[in-house]
């Protein structure tokens, strides 16, 4: 069965593209996950979306990564195939206010074109560890800022391999929702509209933001950022450290003392070790307040 599989992904991507048994904590900001049967890296949109369909096709189990900042990989590995949208799909294009970036772009990296360019309106992405597809899908904010602020226009992929565009109405971008993940959609490119303003005070934004950043999160420890959704009404983080929980462990995972709403891989966490923190941190804080904090961390 491997070797059916092979087969097939090496006849639609270049050989040199397709890895197996790659280590996933190599590739997610949490550093934690055991091996990956296949670990593929399509090079454009026309080669991802005939890879999806042969998979689906032979009903072959695959996963779509991105940068992996979102993500809690099992210590098992994965027993299928990692499609890897990264440098490889990761054009940038500025057209006077409109930026089209490929799904591997960082947000990150996005952000600072658009610093050179002198556009206004992406600071908030600036010091957001993910990647354009991700950030669609997850409708990634910080700072009062969201990618529906900015979206135009998302390209994607269905199961079927059919390449498509959904407008920002379309896209029904919400709090960390979009339909994306409803109809399994894969991102492709997103095309965004920002507004002309003035480089020193669209970086003084920039600079502002990443200070706090590195002044309340726990940066220096991998994590997947913020661990919980922000309950209606509620900060997750307020909730988890009036719980008395803030510094509490589970193996090698920690909720952080810094940001009570990150929990972070103090060194050796196991996936188990994550799992485990998050539901008992999610019941503790039910128990005792009866509100519900649901994982923003994809379990994969």
């Amino acid at each position: 069965m491997p070797e059916d599989i092979l087969n097939i992904i090496s006849s639609i991507v270049p050989k040199e593209n397709i890895k197996t048994k790659e280590l996933l904590k190599k590739h997610t900001t949490f550093r934690i996950g055991g091996y990956a049967d296949f670990f593929v890296s399509p090079e454009n949109n026309g080669q991802l979306s005939k890879l999806v369909k042969a998979l689906n096709d032979n009903n072959i189990k695959y996963y779509i990564l991105g940068n992996g900042s979102n993500i809690l990989a099992p210590d098992e590995g994965y027993e299928g195939v990692i499609i890897y949208i990264g440098e490889n799909m990761s054009d940038i294009e500025v057209s006077g206010t409109k930026i089209v970036a490929g799904a591997g772009a960082l947000l990150s990296r996005t952000a600072k074109e658009a610093l050179k360019c002198s556009l206004a309106g992406m600071e908030f992405a600036a010091g957001i560890p993910g990647s354009i597809g991700g950030a669609v899908v997850m409708n990634a904010g910080a700072y009062g800022g969201e990618m529906r602020d900015i979206i135009v226009s998302a390209t994607v992929c269905d199961r079927n391999g059919n390449i498509f565009i959904l407008t920002n109405e379309e896209l029904e971008l919400s709090y960390r929702h979009s339909i994306i993940e409803e109809k399994e959609y894969i991102v492709l490119e997103c095309e965004i509209n920002l507004k002309k303003g003035k480089a020193e005070d669209i970086k003084a934004v920039m600079d502002d933001f990443s200070s706090r950043r590195r002044e309340k999160q726990p940066l220096e420890y991998p994590s997947a950022g913020s661990t919980f959704k922000r309950p209606t009404g509620y900060f997750a983080g307020k909730l988890i450290e009036d719980a008395g929980l803030k510094g509490y462990t589970v193996g090698g995972a920690k909720v952080s003392e810094k940001h009570s709403g990150f929990v972070i891989n103090t060194g050796n966490a196991t996936a188990e070790d994550v799992r485990s923190l998050i539901k008992y941190v999610s019941e503790e804080v039910y128990r005792q307040f009866g509100v519900v904090i649901e994982p923003e961390v994809k379990i994969l």
